[in-house]
């Protein structure tokens, strides 16, 4: 199992920060799409460090042509030399109509097929195959010598997806090289709707299980003191409300009989009661999403809960911590899982 860190950095100090991040003992690095483009900090975080494998963790699928993301993604690839991995997801409804103004129609089939028209790209140009792809949402059939980015020396970068409903999850199984399990999920959940959801789909595809990456996000409280501890836990406590609630992260809420919080969490942003948000969220609820643990016990907890299955752990920690801290459960989960 690889450990993947956050990478939240800005264009002036992603060398520094990717330093740092291999200098704590990550693998790798994965960047959000939030107020900045996701894919440059990660150009430079791969000229720093050439040991770091980077990713987009995620980056919105839908506002950008498969086309484009498929080029950034072969840059990427070839300039890292092989360690780029594209992460991508579809966003909820109203950002993607509203924020980024672009259809958002059956987001399941429209993945796949956006999914399949990369990798068309990807073979054109790495296994020399025409460009042929014609789909109900997307149409690819030109490719001509000129804008053909030709073959790299790595393996083509593996896409993958970001997903949390049944149908997304599905079609990161049948064509996605991985799947991206989001920071709100709960083992229930994992356990009795998501990974069977998965496996079934990696089973129809008829492609091994072990070729399929599982990346987990998983969201950690840990503190070097009592005051960072205290900070660490308020702080997923807002985070974890404002996940709560959006219509579409129900699920893992249900699967602990907290379902019907999830309205009441959106009626309140509607009302932009935004700082009420985290009054609603008890301790046994984020114990639920969250890993909570002293630095010293909290890399078991993590084995324990998703060592059975994930291929890579991606820690989410919004938070300050001491530097000492990751360094130590980094070093722990690599020793309990035969790394050291």
């Amino acid at each position: 199992m690889k450990i993947d860190g956050p990478f939240y950095a800005e264009l002036d100090n992603a060398h520094a920060e990717a330093r740092r991040a291999h200098e704590q003992g990550y693998d790798g690095i994965y960047s959000l799409e939030g107020n900045r483009d996701p894919f440059f900090p990660l150009l430079l975080a791969s000229q720093s460090v050439s040991e770091l494998d980077i990713a987009t963790g995620i980056a919105v699928a839908f506002p950008r042509n498969p086309s484009h993301i498929a080029y950034q993604a072969w840059d990427l690839q070839r300039f890292s030399k092989g360690r780029f991995m594209l992460g991508i997801g579809p966003q909820v409804r109203a950002h993607i109509e509203n924020r980024f103004g672009v259809p958002f129609s059956r987001p399941a089939a429209r993945m796949k097929e956006y999914i399949q028209a990369v990798k068309a790209f990807f073979a054109c140009w790495q296994d020399d195959e025409p460009l042929n792809f014609e789909g109900e949402f997307f149409r690819h059939t030109l490719m001509t010598p000129m804008f053909n980015a030709g073959p790299i020396d790595y393996e083509k970068p593996p896409i993958l997806l970001g997903a949390l409903g049944p149908k997304m999850t599905a079609v990161a199984g049948e064509v996605a090289d991985g799947l991206i399990i989001h920071p709100f999920n709960t083992r229930p959940f994992l356990e009795n709707e998501q990974l069977p959801a998965v496996y079934a789909a990696i089973d129809r595809s008829e492609r091994a299980r072990s070729d399929f990456v599982f990346q987990v996000t998983a969201i950690c409280i840990t503190g070097k003191t009592e005051e960072e501890f205290k900070a660490a836990y308020e702080s997923v406590r807002g985070l974890l409300a404002f996940y709560g609630s959006t219509p579409a992260y129900r699920p893992p809420m249900d699967a602990i009989g907290y379902g019907e919080l999830q309205p009441e969490l959106n009626k309140m942003t509607k009302e932009n009661r935004w700082e009420e948000l985290a009054t609603l969220i008890d301790d046994d609820f984020v114990e639920h999403f969250a890993v909570i643990g002293e630095p010293e016990t909290i890399g078991q907890q993590l084995v324990d809960k998703y060592g059975d299955f994930a291929t890579r752990l991606s820690i989410y920690a919004p938070y300050s911590s001491h530097p000492d801290v990751w360094p130590q459960v980094i070093g722990d989960i690599k020793s309990l899982t035969g790394r050291n």
